[in-house]
């Protein structure tokens, strides 16, 4: 039996077998990402760095004590990492390491794998970072090949730019001035309404489209939820 102090230093140091004692893979990966909010915060880091500030917008519900506590556990097994930015900025930023992001695959498929249920709730509160993601994952790769675009989005004050190439859609972090389409919104809902629930733009009065009008709809034909499995 281990000392009581080699315990605390495994639950410390994300060592494997902290939880469980399972050598398994999803029994470590449970060890790393388990804990409340953990999942979550990986995921708003998944498209670039933020500041402390921000992942509290991302996340409205965490307090501050509990993601600075779960921000020191990840950091400790590896999975994110904290630097400053220079001048002018100098604001302290977390982003993932490697491994961290690594974890986009799998937090995809789960995401994918929770959508089949009937009790998933597409109308609940959903940040920016969050719907991006749903994107990439939500696309049909099939129907998208042969078919090129760059849509920007502007949601709750962020940008991100989406350049679909041949059935891939990788997002990133970047301005929307020069896209073909821009979805301009100020909060991630009315946007997954028209992707997700067919709803048109013009019957969302708190989301606007500036652009190509038949690209950005022939982009948003491509995204739709499973089918229910329950």
């Amino acid at each position: 039996m281990r000392l009581q102090k080699e315990t605390d230093a495994a639950a410390k140091d994300g060592s494997h077998g902290r939880w469980y004692g399972d050598a398994c893979g999803t029994a470590f990966a449970m060890e790393l990402l388990g804990e409340r909010w953990s999942l979550l915060i990986v995921r708003e880091l998944l498209l670039g760095a933020l500041r402390f500030s921000d992942l509290r917008a991302g996340l409205p519900g965490i307090s501050a004590k509990v993601l600075t506590e779960r921000l020191g556990t990840l950091e400790s097994a590896g999975i994110l990492t904290r630097r400053r930015l220079p001048p002018p900025g100098a604001a302290q930023v977390y982003e993932l390491t490697a491994l961290g992001y690594a974890a986009e695959v799998p937090i995809m498929e789960l995401g994918r794998w929770a959508a089949h249920s009937s009790r998933h709730d597409p109308t609940l509160p959903l940040s920016p970072v969050s719907l991006m993601m749903s994107l990439r994952t939500m696309i049909d790769p099939l129907a998208a090949r042969n078919f090129d675009a760059d849509i920007g989005f502007a949601v709750a004050g962020q940008e991100f730019r989406a350049r679909l190439v041949d059935g891939k859609l990788p997002i990133v972090r970047e301005a929307v001035e020069g896209a073909q389409a821009v979805f301009h919104a100020p909060a991630a809902p009315p946007v997954a309404a028209h992707f997700y629930g067919d709803v048109p733009v013009i019957d969302l009065p708190d989301l606007v489209l500036d652009g190509d009008d038949e690209l950005a709809a022939r982009f948003a034909a491509l995204f739709s939820l499973p089918a229910r499995l329950d």
